[in-house]
């Protein structure tokens, strides 16, 4: 189901003016793929690139065409490691939301 233009713009003036909910969605979005859920991995880091900085300001960081980059992210997308790392370093610099990786042990 596409989002509407009116869910996009809520997310993003939300993200604009709360620290706490960007980080959330960053947190989210990385959280998600290291757990192996692709899509929703998928799904919200295109969210935050959407509420933060945008796919062309994001595709003149990379160097990347910004159509190459929408589509990495899109419901077929399928991002290398490199291109997935890239765009997270990107992110990092540019909202400064920086993320910080710790092991935990499970609970057995």
């Amino acid at each position: 189901m596409p989002l509407t233009r009116d869910f996009r713009q809520t997310i993003r003036a939300r993200a604009t003016r709360d620290a706490a909910f960007r980080k959330a969605l960053f947190q989210q979005a990385v959280q998600a793929l290291l757990q192996g859920d692709i899509d929703a991995g998928r799904s919200a880091m295109r969210d935050y690139i959407n509420a933060t900085i945008g796919f062309e300001k994001l595709s003149t960081a990379l160097g990347r065409p910004q159509k190459s980059l929408m589509r990495m992210f899109g419901p077929s997308g399928n991002p290398t490691a490199e291109n997935l790392f890239g765009v997270i370093g990107v992110l990092q610099a540019e909202t400064g939301v920086h993320l910080k990786v710790r092991v935990v042990a499970d609970a057995a």
